[in-house]
């Protein structure tokens, strides 16, 4: 199916960035809103940046209006919130059930959000536990089309420095044929490749996508 308009959140994150490069290089697309909370730097002819505030749920609607996709690729870490579980939670569950509630307002026809290899809702994780509850959530709203994608670690180099997990970069790959293909490492590029692909056949219902699946559809 040709998608025309879509709408993208995240795009200053690590998937984000790769997603932003995918949707700009494809014929298919005319129009990307990219929404942030601060000016994006990024200029295209097909770019529009709509800046709102994220904590005001009346935000989101307009954002979506008219897209045929909605992209998400929403989240933070324990030291941005000084380990402050209530502001993690406030990024990661309120923003996207936010976005996905605007979706369902506006007849949006995929929406695409990147969650994480091991959600469960009932895991002793915090964050697995969270994304387990973000994906329970969304899936509630009975959306046209939802995908949700499920990598593990994520290879790629970010703006800002994580120390862990460029660690874990270099050391996991040496590892990762060992593993069960729904834990090993992966790159974002390719993420948001398989992104881009498969919000294109607009499946009715819910799909969750792993490693095997990723790396099929980013071809």
């Amino acid at each position: 199916m040709k998608v025309k308009e879509v709408t993208l959140f995240g795009a200053t994150g690590l998937i984000g960035g790769f997603l932003l490069d995918v949707l700009i290089a494809d014929n298919d697309i005319n129009k990307i809103k990219v929404i942030t909370r601060k000016p994006f730097s990024v200029i295209n002819k097909k770019i529009e940046n709509k800046i709102i505030d994220f904590s005001n749920i009346n935000s989101f609607s307009k954002t979506v209006e008219n897209s045929d996709v909605v992209f998400a690729s929403i989240g933070t870490t324990q030291s941005k919130v000084n380990g402050n579980k209530k502001e993690y939670k406030k990024i990661d569950y309120d923003i996207l059930n936010n976005i996905a509630k605007a979706c369902k307002e506006n007849n949006v026809k995929n929406f695409s959000f990147v969650s994480s290899s091991g959600a469960n809702i009932k895991s002793n994780n915090f964050y697995l536990q969270l994304k387990g509850e973000i994906e329970s959530s969304i899936l509630n709203l009975n959306l046209f089309s939802t995908s949700i994608f499920r990598p593990s670690l994520l290879l790629g180099k970010r703006k800002e420095l994580r120390f862990g997990e460029r660690i874990a970069q270099l050391i996991m790959p040496f590892f990762s044929f060992f593993m069960p293909s729904t834990y090993r490492p992966i790159k974002a590029s390719l993420v948001a490749k398989s992104m881009v692909n498969i919000s294109k056949l607009i499946t009715p219902g819910f799909k969750i996508y792993h490693y095997k699946e990723i790396i099929k559809q980013s071809e």
